[in-house]
């Protein structure tokens, strides 16, 4: 079964990971990236999209999108984690392509519109491109196949702050829009994303098997394999974005359960994702006045870090 997809990304180490296995797996028509400001700035998030497509042998649509948040102010991006290139700091070499003249957000709109009932769209970062392509055209709600989110938190906590995952803390209002604007929808967060864990010994495999784009996983895993293993005491890294990857062709290794979202934006708790459960009763009914969508709450994490590395390998 193909699953043809749009990947919105802002690479980033664990974004290069997931996009090397969307360029791979053969279930996985790439229909195009889209890009977004987060974990480095849009133009550079640009950039790296076209270096890994073009180290695969691939010639893949980019199309760039937000560069910053809908309403708040931008924080810096994590040069601690990523590096100042997105790709830990090591030396890339030259791009050759360039972007699609059209936005990200209109590139999402005319695709699905093109293909009604059969892309997904898989967005790892801030998820403004998703917001502005709603405001563009309402109607890919009911013409999208399925909207997959890597972001969030419901019982992990937060690790940008105690109670928010970094893309939804990045972009709440846009978070706010997407997570309840009723389309199929399912977040794959943090509960899941922290279970998996890709060693130097999954590396050495991928590298192997990727050519010259596994000279630059390889490289930019070392720079943030050392961020987890200062930060978190992790010996490997989370492979956050690869997990949205890993639920929609591997889905039995997940526990999902049905509810009601919402994203607080502002205050204490802004960014951080709120999980009414389908059918439990709460002291008010506006806990459960969004639509229904699949969060993941369970992963078999050994398995999912084998199959990125099979994947690749």
């Amino acid at each position: 079964m193909s699953h043809p997809i749009i990947f919105d990304t802002d690479p980033g180490v664990d974004d290069a990971q997931a996009i090397a296995i969307a360029l791979r797996h053969p279930e996985i028509d790439l229909l195009g990236l889209t890009t977004t400001y987060g974990n480095v700035d849009v133009e550079t998030a640009t950039h790296n999209a076209l270096l890994l497509s073009e180290l695969a042998g691939r010639e893949i649509p980019v199309a760039q999108g937000a560069a910053g948040p809908m309403v708040k102010d931008r924080h810096p991006p994590p040069a601690h984690i990523h590096g100042a290139n997105g790709l830990g700091d090591i030396a890339l070499p030259p791009v050759k392509g360039k972007a699609e003249a059209v936005s990200a957000p209109q590139f999402i709109v005319d695709t699905v519109n093109a293909r009604p009932g059969e892309v997904t769209l898989v967005a790892v970062g801030p998820v403004g491109n998703l917001a502005a392509a709603l405001q563009l055209d309402p109607g890919i709600i009911d013409r999208v196949k399925r909207v997959v989110i890597m972001g969030g938190s419901i019982r992990e906590g937060g690790n940008v702050t105690p109670v928010a995952e970094a893309n939804m803390f990045n972009d709440p209002d846009a978070a706010a829009r997407v997570l309840t604007a009723g389309w199929p929808l399912t977040l794959v967060g943090l509960d899941v994303t922290h279970r998996c864990v890709l060693t130097d010994a999954h590396m050495t495999r991928i590298e192997a098997g990727q050519g010259e784009l596994g000279k630059v996983l390889a490289g930019s895993f070392a720079f943030y394999r050392d961020f987890y293993r200062e930060f978190l005491g992790i010996d490997g890294c989370c492979p956050h974005d690869s997990c949205a990857l890993a639920w929609l062709l591997r889905p039995e290794l997940f526990t999902t359960a049905r509810g009601h979202l919402t994203v607080a934006t502002a205050g204490d708790a802004e960014g951080q994702t709120i999980f009414a459960p389908e059918g439990r009763g709460f002291i008010e009914s506006r806990w459960s006045r969004t639509p229904l969508v699949e969060v993941c709450l369970g992963v078999d994490g050994d398995a999912v870090s084998e199959w990125i590395a099979d994947t690749l390998a």
